[in-house]
C-alpha cells in the first residue's frame, strides 16, 4: 500500500471532514428543532394535525435518502415556477439541497423517536401533574419533555450515527465531503483502497467521539437508575 499520495493531499480530507461535520451538525440541529414539536403534536395534537405529521414521517422513512436528495436537487429544478420563485437561489445550490434533504430525513425519524417516547410516558406521572393543577403546556415543559427526551436518548444516538454515515451520499451531487475527497484521490492516483480506507478511518473516529459523548450523557441522565453503592 502507498499512502504517500494520501499524506500529500490530506488537506483535501480535512476540507471534506469540515463539510461533513457542517452538514451533519446542521441537519441534526434543524431536524431536532423540527421533530420535538411535531413529535409532541403527533401524540397530543388534534386529528387534523396528527395525520399530516404521520404522512410526512411515513413518506420520508419509507423512501431512500438518496432518492429524496435527487428529487430536491434535480427534480425541483425542472419546474419553471420553482426557478422563478424566491427559493431558487437556495434550491440551485448543492449544499443547501443536501442540507434540506438530510434535515427532512432525520427529522422524520426523530419525530417517531420523540413520539414513541412521549406516548410511552408513565400514566401515573401525567395524572400526578394534572392533580397538581398543571396546564397542558406546563406539564409538557416540566414533566413530559424532560422524561421523554431522556428515554429517547439511546435511540437518538443511533439516529445521529446513521445520519453521519448517510451523509456520504452528498458527494454524488458534487459536494466534496469525506467520501468526495476519497473519490477525488482515487480518480487522481488510482488508489481506491488507500483513499477510501482513509475516509473510513475518519468516519470511524467521528463515530467513536459521538458514541463516547452519548454514553457520557446517558451516564449523567440515567444516574438515578444506577444502584447505589454501599
Amino acid at each position: 500500500m502507498d499512502f504517500s499520495a494520501i499524506w500529500q493531499n490530506f488537506d483535501l480530507y480535512l476540507g471534506g471532514l469540515r463539510l461533513t461535520l457542517e452538514l451533519v451538525s446542521g441537519c441534526l440541529a434543524l431536524g431536532l428543532t423540527l421533530a420535538v414539536p411535531l413529535g409532541v403534536l403527533a401524540v397530543y395534537g388534534p386529528l387534523w394535525v396528527r395525520v399530516p405529521i404521520g404522512i410526512y414521517s411515513y413518506c420520508f422513512r419509507g423512501t431512500p435518502l438518496l432518492v429524496q436528495m435527487f428529487l430536491i436537487y434535480y427534480g425541483l429544478g425542472q419546474f419553471e415556477a420553482v426557478q422563478q420563485s424566491i427559493f431558487w437561489p437556495v434550491l440551485k445550490e448543492a449544499y443547501w439541497c443536501a442540507l434540506i434533504s438530510f434535515t427532512l430525513n432525520t427529522g422524520a425519524y426523530t419525530v417517531e423517536i420523540i413520539r414513541g417516547a412521549v406516548a410511552t410516558m408513565p400514566h401515573g406521572e401525567i395524572e400526578a401533574a394534572r392533580a397538581c393543577g398543571m396546564s397542558t403546556l406546563l406539564m409538557l415543559r416540566r414533566i413530559v419533555l424532560p422524561s421523554a427526551l431522556r428515554r429517547a436518548l439511546p435511540a437518538y444516538g443511533n439516529e445521529v450515527i446513521f445520519m453521519l454515515q448517510g451523509s456520504s451520499i452528498a458527494s454524488i451531487i458534487t459536494l466534496v465531503d469525506l467520501t468526495g475527497a476519497a473519490r477525488i484521490i482515487n480518480s487522481r492516483y488510482y488508489l481506491p483502497f488507500e483513499a477510501f480506507l482513509t475516509a473510513g478511518l475518519l468516519y470511524m473516529a467521528i463515530t467513536f467521539v459521538l458514541v463516547g459523548g452519548f454514553r457520557l450523557l446517558e451516564r449523567r441522565w440515567f444516574a438515578h437508575l444506577r444502584p447505589r453503592e454501599g
